[in-house]
């Protein structure tokens, strides 16, 4: 599989895509695109794995919960917001699974400058896999990554639990820029990088 569809898809439904063969290209893309900014990242193994933070921090101010705890509460703060994707079907959807709300409330109001950055590794053909995939390959890898008790970090399939622990409160699929948004942005790249 490769973006070629998912590109076409993503264009045709309002999103910005830019596409980059190294995680280092994309980085360098967004470096000379993010200028001035208030910076939200979401909580995201793709973006620690870039050091996008640090990257952007000479031209912008960073807030990452990530880094300080006690940012998770200004969200309404940002101007800009990058997070990544659980999942990317190949007909234009971005997908995202989520237990406390970090990582999609403000890709879905607030800033006005939203980037998606996204490994080729979350690419499936369509919907119902880019679901799956976030169900049962995503979502189980970081409650295992966050030493959660859940059954998922057994055997890193979803059971749809009832544990206190469950990181998956919310699934949300983005299949256009959101209104109010004057920048949305997929950043593709044909690398793996996260879960």
């Amino acid at each position: 599989m490769d973006f070629t569809k998912a590109a076409k898809k993503l264009e045709e439904n309002g999103f910005v895509v830019s596409h980059f063969a190294r995680a280092e290209e994309a980085a360098a893309h967004l470096e000379r695109s993010i200028k001035g900014e208030v910076i939200g990242f979401g909580g995201s193994i793709t973006l620690k794995a870039m050091a996008l933070d640090q990257r952007l921090a000479g031209n912008n101010q960073i807030i990452w919960h990530w880094i300080n705890p006690d940012d998770r509460a200004r969200f309404p703060e940002f101007t800009a917001y990058i997070t990544s994707v659980n999942a990317l079907a190949e007909t234009g959807e971005l997908i995202n699974i989520d237990g406390a709300g970090n990582r999609v409330a403000a890709s879905l109001f607030g800033p006005k400058k939203v980037y998606f950055v996204v490994g080729i590794n979350k690419l499936r053909s369509d919907l119902a896999s880019a679901i799956d995939r976030a169900r049962n390959i995503a979502s189980p890898l970081n409650a295992k990554r966050l030493d959660k008790a859940t059954p998922c970090v057994k055997d890193l399939r979803c059971h749809d639990c009832r544990a206190k622990d469950r990181i998956c409160g919310s699934i949300v699929i983005h299949m256009r820029p959101m209104q109010g948004a004057t920048h949305t942005e997929v950043v593709l790249i044909d690398e793996e990088l996260g879960y």
